[in-house]
């Protein structure tokens, strides 16, 4: 519980200043990727307020990098998580050193909103039985969580990243410049991390599918230890990242 607090505020912050950003500041990059890259130049200045975002981020990645291998509990995908964090923290770097930052806030920005109703649900499931006592406010909470957690995933990881991003990256960066530097290995990252999200977005229609066959009736998060599978058969649980219990 812990864990998904401290998450849950740090993504609820940082996805607001994203939004700040995006939508207040005066940047265009959600409603014009392409203009990212507009009068880019090696040496470019980068504002203070996207510095800002940069640098808590950077902060927050290096820490997940430790707490990951030595504070948080050991799940079975906590492998491609730690992978996930080591390939965040190197498109972090990259992406300032060279002067992408314009593109690198749209990726933070639709990666954040995901991960807010995931420790969301987390929490609401903790929750739903305090004191042996049942908490049926909290139970429905986790179970609408999980539903806009996966719509969220999906239109931004898996629609908008792609045609926001990648194609800005991808594409129109050639355009607005042709020796653009570290292009190759930047955007590899990216795809990377595109892999990442197809990958437990996997698991994510797995669960629905349950659900439409009736196999599932009761969100709760079953990958806080990395158990083998017969105890998971005998506990009647199903080992996947997302939070629900086999009926």
């Amino acid at each position: 519980m812990p864990e998904s607090a401290w998450k849950l505020i740090f993504y609820t912050l940082s996805w607001s200043y994203g939004t700040y950003l995006l939508f207040f500041a005066g940047y265009p990059f959600f409603y014009d990727p392409p203009s990212a890259f507009y009068d880019w130049k090696k040496g470019l200045e980068v504002p203070t307020d996207i510095a800002l975002i940069y640098l808590v981020h950077a902060s927050f990645y290096i820490h997940s990098v430790y707490a990951t291998l030595y504070m948080d509990t050991w799940r079975k995908d906590s492998v491609v998580m730690l992978i996930h964090h080591v390939v965040t923290l190197l498109l972090i770097s990259v992406s300032y050193m060279f002067r992408y930052h314009n593109s690198g806030v749209l990726v933070l920005f639709l990666h954040d909103i995901s991960d807010i109703q995931l420790e969301f649900t987390k929490l609401n499931v903790y929750f739903k039985y305090r004191g042996g006592v049942y908490h049926r406010l909290n139970d429905i909470a986790s179970n609408a969580g999980c539903i806009t957690f996966s719509l969220s995933w999906f239109w931004s990881r898996l629609y908008w990243f792609p045609l926001k991003v990648l194609y800005s990256t991808c594409h129109t960066s050639l355009i607005s410049v042709p020796d653009i530097p570290f292009y190759f290995f930047f955007n590899s990252l990216l795809f990377v991390l595109m892999l990442m999200n197809v990958y437990w977005f996997l698991y994510i229609i797995l669960f629905v599918a349950r659900v439409f066959m009736g196999d599932v009736r009761e969100v709760n998060d079953v990958r806080e230890y990395d158990v083998d599978a017969s105890t998971k058969r005998r506990e009647g649980q199903l080992q996947i990242p997302c939070f629900w219990k086999e009926g």
